[in-house]
C-alpha cells in the first residue's frame, strides 16, 4: 500500500483499477514541404474535422457547462488569428502538423501571460493542438480509454472534451497530477457527480491495473488495495448515494434552522432529474453569448430565460448578468487589450464601455420574468463599490426587476458589505474569485492551489463579514461558489450566518444530509473554531477531527 495526497475537488469515495488517458499523438520529424497549397488545405480539413467532432460532443452532452466549454474550444480552432498563424508557418516551410504546434505555442504563451480566465484555457489549447495534429496525421483522437470495465481515470490533466463525455457508471473517479480546485476538471467532475482529486503528481507513477482508492473530499489516494478493500469502498459509497437519493425537501439543520439549497446552472439542462432543488442560486448567462460576433437578440434572450423560469415555477432563480470581459473575451464586446485582464474590464464593468448589452439583458430578463411564476432575482458580477451596487440596483428597478443584488468577489466589497447592502436586496459570495483576489493567486496556478483552499482563515473572515452585514441589515447573504458543495464547509457557512448555499445540483443531497445531522448551535461552534484557526488544516479539523 502507498498513501498519496492531492487536493479533493469533487466529494465522494471510489476504488478501482487505474487506467491512463490515451497519450497525445507523436509528432513525426518535419518533412520538406513541396506543395504549400496542399498543406494549407490539409490544415483547414483538420480544423473542420476537429470542430465538427467537438460540436457534436457539445450537442450530445446533457451538461450545459461542458457544452459551453466545448463550444469555446470550437471558437478557438476556427479563430482567424490562429489560421493566419498556421498559414504563416506553412509559408515558412512547416507542414500542417508542425504549423499547428508552432501557432498554438504562441497562443499558449499569450494565454499564460494574460493570467486569469485565459490562463485557465491553456489545457484547452493543448487538447486542441493534439486533436488537430491527430486529424492532420489521420490518427485516432487522444482521449479516455475503454478497458471494458469500471476504472479510475488517471491523467496529467483532462481536457473539457474528455471530461464532458465521461460515464459515471464506468469512470468511478478521477485523479490528475495537475489542475486546481477551480479547473474545468474539478467543475465538470462535480457536475457529473464523479469523485475527483487533483494535484496528485505521484499518481503518474502508478501502473495501469493497480487498484487505488480516492477520497474526493480529503484528497487522499491509496494505491495497492486488495480486491476486498476496493469492494468495501465502493459498497460503502453506493449505500451512501442510495440513502442520499431518497432525501428531499428544503435544507435545514437538525433543529429546523432553514438553509436554502440551490443549484448552479448554465441552462435548464443542468437541472438533473431526480435531484430535489429549492431553486437556482446562480444562473450563468454566458452560454448565450459565447459563439457570437454579435450579441444575442432581445427575443433570443427572452426565450432562453423563459425556458429556465418555466422549469422552476414558484421557485427562486437568481440570474447573474453577463460575466465576461477582458479575461473572458467575447468578440462582439470589442474591448481593447489590457496588460492585466484579470484586474480589468470584466463583469459589471463591461457596462461602462457597452451599456446597451446590460440594458438589453435586463429588459429580456424582465420580459421573461413577467411571463413566468418563478421568483426571479438578478445580480451583477465583479462589483467593487457601494456606488456600483446602487447604480445596478437602480437600473434593475427601472426595468421592473424588483429583487436586485450583487456578487461579492472582490475583497473591497466584502470589507464594505454593510454599505454595499444599503441599496441592494441581497449578496451572493463567489468564493472562487474572492479567493483569487484575496490571496493574489491565479485560479489556474497549480503551485498555489493551497491558497485557493476555501478553508483559508482569511477567506472565512471575509465571508463572516458579509454574513454579519446581512444579519444587521436583515437581508439574505448566500454563497454560490462551489465551496458550498463541501458538506463540512457548508456547516461552517451556516454557522457564520449564510442563508443559502448554491452548488452543482448533484452535490445537494450530501449537503442536505450534513445539515440535517447537526443543530444550528453546533454549526455556530464549528464556525467559531474555523475562524480562530491559523491554517486550513486546523480549520478543517475543527469540523472533522
Amino acid at each position: 500500500m502507498a498513501d498519496l495526497q492531492g487536493i479533493g475537488v469533487s466529494p465522494g469515495r471510489a476504488a478501482g483499477p487505474v487506467h491512463r488517458l490515451a497519450p497525445p499523438p507523436p509528432l513525426p520529424p518535419a518533412p520538406a514541404v513541396i506543395d504549400i497549397d496542399a498543406e494549407r488545405s490539409r490544415a483547414r480539413a483538420a480544423v473542420a474535422t476537429v470542430t465538427s467532432a467537438l460540436s457534436a460532443t457539445a450537442d450530445a452532452t446533457a451538461d450545459a457547462t461542458a457544452a459551453e466549454v466545448l463550444r469555446a474550444q470550437v471558437l478557438m480552432a476556427a479563430d482567424e488569428t490562429l489560421l493566419d498563424a498556421v498559414d504563416t508557418a506553412i509559408d515558412g516551410g512547416a507542414d500542417a502538423p508542425h504549423a499547428f504546434v508552432a501557432a498554438l505555442a504562441e497562443h499558449r504563451a499569450a494565454f499564460e501571460a494574460a493570467g486569469g480566465y485565459l490562463a485557465e484555457r491553456v489545457s484547452d489549447l493543448d487538447d486542441l493542438r493534439d486533436r488537430l495534429v491527430a486529424a492532420c496525421l489521420g490518427l485516432p483522437m487522444p482521449g479516455v480509454p475503454s478497458p471494458g470495465h469500471p476504472f479510475i481515470l488517471v491523467a496529467r490533466d483532462l481536457a473539457p472534451a474528455d471530461t464532458a463525455g465521461l460515464d459515471p457508471s464506468v469512470v468511478l473517479g478521477l485523479i490528475t497530477a495537475e489542475g486546481g480546485p477551480t479547473s474545468h476538471t474539478a467543475i465538470l467532475a462535480r457536475t457529473l457527480g464523479i469523485p475527483a482529486v487533483v494535484r496528485c503528481g505521484a499518481v503518474l507513477d502508478i501502473a495501469d491495473g493497480v487498484l487505488v482508492s480516492l477520497d474526493g473530499s480529503s484528497g487522499a489516494v491509496a494505491a495497492g488495495l486488495s480486491d476486498a478493500s476496493a469492494k468495501s469502498v465502493n459498497d460503502a459509497q453506493r449505500a451512501l448515494l442510495d440513502r442520499r437519493s431518497a432525501s428531499a425537501g428544503p435544507g435545514a439543520t437538525a433543529d429546523g434552522h432553514p438553509v436554502a439549497l440551490l443549484a448552479n446552472i448554465g441552462s435548464a439542462r443542468d437541472l438533473p432529474a431526480g435531484v430535489d432543488v429549492e431553486g437556482v442560486g446562480l444562473f450563468r448567462t454566458e452560454l448565450l453569448y459565447l459563439d457570437r460576433t454579435e450579441p444575442p437578440s432581445f427575443e433570443e434572450q427572452v426565450a432562453a430565460y423563459q425556458q429556465v423560469f418555466a422549469a422552476l415555477p414558484g421557485r427562486k432563480v437568481v440570474v447573474r448578468t453577463l460575466d465576461a470581459g477582458a479575461d473572458k473575451p467575447l468578440p462582439f464586446l470589442r474591448l481593447a487589450d489590457e496588460p492585466n485582464p484579470a484586474l480589468g474590464i470584466r463583469g459589471l464593468r463591461v457596462a461602462r464601455a457597452t451599456p446597451a448589452v446590460l440594458d438589453t439583458q435586463l429588459s429580456a430578463i424582465a420580459a421573461a420574468a413577467a411571463a413566468s411564476t418563478a421568483d426571479v432575482w438578478v445580480m451583477a458580477p465583479m462589483v467593487a463599490t457601494a456606488a456600483e451596487a446602487a447604480a445596478f440596483a437602480a437600473s434593475c428597478r427601472d426595468h421592473g426587476l424588483r429583487t436586485a443584488g450583487v456578487m461579492i468577489e472582490v475583497p473591497a466589497a466584502a470589507l464594505r458589505a454593510g454599505t454595499v447592502l444599503r441599496d441592494v436586496d441581497f449578496l451572493s459570495i463567489g468564493t472562487n474569485d474572492l479567493s483569487q483576489y484575496t490571496f493574489a493567486a491565479d485560479r489556474m496556478c497549480g503551485d498555489l492551489a493551497d491558497l485557493l483552499d476555501p478553508w483559508q482563515p482569511a477567506l472565512i473572515s471575509l465571508i463572516a463579514a458579509c454574513a454579519t452585514a446581512g444579519r444587521e441589515a436583515g437581508k439574505p447573504v448566500g454563497v454560490c461558489g462551489e465551496s458550498a458543495a463541501d458538506p463540512d464547509f457548508a456547516l461552517v457557512l451556516v454557522g457564520l450566518g449564510i442563508t443559502s448555499l448554491s452548488m452543482a445540483a448533484r452535490s445537494i443531497p450530501a449537503v442536505r444530509e450534513a445539515l440535517a445531522a447537526h443543530t444550528h448551535d453546533e454549526c455556530v461552534q464549528f464556525a467559531k473554531a474555523a475562524l480562530a484557526a491559523d491554517t486550513p488544516t486546523a480549520a478543517r479539523a475543527a469540523v472533522r477531527p
